[in-house]
């Protein structure tokens, strides 16, 4: 069984996504709103994620089960991203306007996730 294209452009996003977690961690650990514990760790087990559910992307026995996990983990993710928006410390120098637009883009990548369920 052959996968469409744009599936492994998705995987190949979350596994460029999933490394940089551990290229640039401080980036995603300053997004991470202050009331979760151990931020370093977060940004591990998101990167290692992104990573892992990339690959699993493109084996197609879990594709299905891939995308479902990478639904979940943007609805985990998606404090840091409302975090990031309100707050201007944590705003990685971009303006408000590109911070308000990552919130409705969750929902875009939620639904090209659920396409391949």
């Amino acid at each position: 069984m052959s996968l469409p294209w744009h599936l492994y452009l998705m995987a190949a996003l979350y596994i460029f996504a999933g490394l940089n977690h551990f290229r640039v961690p401080k980036m995603y650990t300053k997004i991470i709103p202050p009331l979760f514990p151990s931020p370093k760790t977060l940004n591990a087990i998101a990167g290692v994620a992104e990573v892992v559910l990339g690959i699993l992307l493109c084996i197609p026995k879990t594709s299905g089960y891939a995308a479902l996990g990478i639904m979940a983990l943007l609805i985990a993710v998606f404090p840091a991203n409302v975090y990031m928006y309100i707050n201007d410390n944590a705003s990685l120098g971009l303006s408000k306007q590109i911070r308000f637009i990552r919130l409705p883009l969750q929902v875009v990548l939620l639904y090209w996730a659920y396409y391949y369920i």
